[in-house]
């Protein structure tokens, strides 16, 4: 049988000297800058005025961010709010020092239910449609945004799968060993270049042996979105799936948590001991649960209401 099996221990950004740009930042500057190029080519479809897109980008961007961050306390590290308060809002943590993290710790869940409210807002306050209008086109950049999210997720060695005997496995080096730890072994002070002499230097190649080969779960995750992506894509250019009010919108949470639900298998659980929270599921998939059964109701209730005109 093919197998696919590597190890990876990638650098984490370019490093300009002055800065480095992390490629997982990158990924997000890629996912909103397709995203607002999708979104300018469905204003300019349906003549509305791309003067309202700029507003919709800072919302948007706005509730995204922040969604995901509170939703990654809330629903994953909820002891932050007492050990280390500032660091919810703040790309930087305060305990046990100072380091600066950047926005690390994101979850889609949270992140869902802040743009949603986030689109609600600007919906009553400038593009005066209905609420559904808007959520049924900017889920489609959603799909494509959650598709570099998840390669990020990766280049950052987030989110790995659990351990596989199978065919398919990565060893994710800085999952596994700390940076800490990378400069104790290897006496190296410079993490990166610490982490690059424990994969090019052969004399710690039994550490590296002993790394399990993990599922690349970020990778299946992303793989699925893309198929969501498409989906929703071709429905909205090829088809009239856009004007049935909330259709586009219930088949994105339809499809997309259903992916996750079905990923989260492969995934190490984010909280430890929550592997089978509630009947024998982790959070990830409890949490999605309710989105697929709201996803459901809208493709259902799509059918019942009246066609929209292009220009209501």
């Amino acid at each position: 049988m093919f197998a696919l099996k590597f190890t990876w221990n990638p650098i984490s950004g370019l490093d300009l000297g002055f800065i480095t740009i992390h490629f997982y930042s990158l990924m997000f500057v890629v996912a909103f800058s397709l995203g607002f190029y999708l979104m300018k080519k469905m204003f300019q479809r349906e003549e509305v005025a791309i003067e309202k897109l700029d507003s919709l980008f800072i919302y948007a961007v706005v509730s995204i961010l922040l969604g995901a961050r509170l939703g990654h306390v809330f629903f994953y590290q909820t002891e932050l709010l007492w050990e280390d308060p500032l660091s919810v809002i703040l790309p930087f943590r305060f305990v046990p020092e100072f380091e600066f993290t950047g926005f690390r710790g994101l979850a889609s869940h949270g992140a869902a239910i802040a743009t949603i409210f986030g689109l609600y807002l600007y919906n009553k306050k400038i593009l005066h449609k209905s609420v559904l209008w808007i959520l049924d086109r900017v889920v489609i950049t959603c799909a494509s945004g959650a598709i570099f999210v998840r390669i990020g997720n990766f280049l950052n060695s987030e989110m790995v799968g659990k351990i596989t005997d199978g065919p398919l496995g990565i060893q994710f080096v800085q999952d596994e060993i700390s940076e800490r730890r990378a400069v104790s072994l290897t006496n190296i002070q410079n993490p990166k270049k610490a982490y690059q002499a424990l994969t090019e230097d052969p004399q710690f190649a039994e550490i590296i042996s002993s790394i399990p080969y993990r599922y690349p779960g970020q990778l299946m995750e992303a793989f699925g979105y893309v198929f969501v992506f498409i989906i929703l894509y071709l429905l909205y250019w090829k088809t009239e799936a856009r004007k049935k009010p909330g259709f586009l919108f219930g088949l994105f949470l339809l499809l997309l948590m259903t992916v996750r639900l079905v990923v989260e298998n492969f995934k190490r659980e984010q909280v430890e001991g929550r592997e089978d929270w509630i009947f024998n599921l982790n959070t990830g998939q409890v949490l999605s649960i309710p989105f697929i059964l709201i996803g459901l109701y809208f493709v259902i209730t799509a059918f019942t209401k009246k066609p929209i005109n292009e220009t209501n």
